[in-house]
């Protein structure tokens, strides 16, 4: 979750909203609308919280007001200051868009709190959802979760046909465990609570960091330090493994049709289609050609190369909503390096 949240609630009516009102509103006025849904929106300020932000303010949607909450609202590993969010927020629904996240490198290093932590968050948010009669509950899983030995295209029938990749499995295995008690919660109680799994994510908003970034935008930051320096862009690995990339503003689309629309509560995959799978050396090539970047590029295969596809099948998904457009990957990775460039120094970095 990102640490910038003031936590306002956003209002959603049929008028354009008014920015400085809705940051000035109040988690009871959110709450109070006898008319409206409130759907509490956890890791608000993060990469598909921002995303969703942006969308929703751009085209209201009827019926339902929005609390984009951050890690100043709450810290989400704690139950009891959870359960003190969802009182105050009062939500009809909830997106759970909050996580434990990092690249490759951290995952390997930081298996166990890559577990602990998200464990506790989503235990907390799906059980106060439970506790307080919010039947509906969209949780955000990855493409890690699926098997790391297996056939391709993955489905979403196939999450638990055996171990994730030994190099992030203590998020993937902790993730897995959403599916797991969605399935309980909605046999025992009643209750309406999915998932959604989208493939890699990257967009405006998203943590920069060159250490524990995720490629995408880890790549863009090292990118515009080598054109800053005069140095060679230097990709970790050999660039040879494949992956589908969904933009954020396409993902908050897809999940704002997930919370209203999709009534299934088994899992779906959102992600481009198989054919819009590319190489890491194909992201970093676009990336020096949105930055402008004239140097050396070099792999250093000294580094780990990770998983070497995940390939998903989007079937599900186009079932649904066969002529849905994505945003062309390099048109969605040329605004990201834009406003990256223009935000830099107050960018997650």
């Amino acid at each position: 979750m990102d640490p910038s949240s003031n936590g306002a609630p956003l209002s959603i009516a049929a008028a354009p909203i008014d920015a400085a009102a809705a940051a000035n509103a109040t988690p009871a006025a959110a709450a109070s609308s006898p008319t409206k849904t409130v759907v509490l929106v956890t890791g608000g300020t993060g990469l598909v919280g921002q995303a969703l932000r942006e969308i929703v303010e751009a085209d209201p949607v009827e019926g339902y007001e929005w609390y984009f909450a951050g890690s100043k609202d709450a810290d989400l590993t704690d139950a009891a200051a959870v359960a003190a969010l969802f009182d105050r927020v009062k939500p009809g629904a909830c997106l759970h868009l909050a996580a434990y996240v990092g690249g490759l490198f951290a995952n390997m290093t930081h298996r166990v709190e890559f577990w602990r932590r998200n464990v506790a968050m989503q235990d907390a948010v799906m059980h106060c959802c439970h506790e307080r009669g919010v039947r509906r509950l969209v949780s955000c899983l990855s493409t890690c979760v699926f098997p790391d030995k297996t056939t391709y295209p993955i489905d979403e029938t196939m999450i638990h046909d055996g171990p994730p990749h030994s190099s992030n499995e203590g998020y993937a295995y902790a993730k897995r465990m959403v599916d797991v008690q969605n399935r309980m919660y909605n046999s025992q109680h009643g209750h309406e609570f999915t998932a959604v799994i989208p493939t890699n994510i990257f967009g405006k908003f998203d943590n920069f960091s060159v250490s524990d970034g995720h490629v995408i935008p880890g790549l863009i930051h090292k990118c515009y330090l080598a054109k800053k320096n005069g140095e060679a862009f230097v990709v970790s690995g050999s660039g040879k493994p494949l992956r589908q990339f969904v933009f954020s503003k396409d993902l908050a689309r897809l999940m704002l049709w997930t919370l209203r629309e999709y009534k299934e509560t088994d899992p779906i995959i959102l992600s481009v289609d198989e054919e819009d799978e590319v190489s890491i050396a194909d992201v970093a090539n676009a990336i020096v050609s949105a930055m402008d970047f004239k140097g050396e590029v070099v792999f250093d295969t000294s580094r780990a190369d990770g998983q070497f596809k995940k390939t998903a099948s989007n079937k599900k998904l186009r079932k649904y909503l066969p002529d849905f457009k994505f945003t062309p990957f390099e048109d969605a990775l040329k605004e990201t390096v834009e406003w990256f460039v223009a935000n830099y120094e107050t960018v997650r970095k």
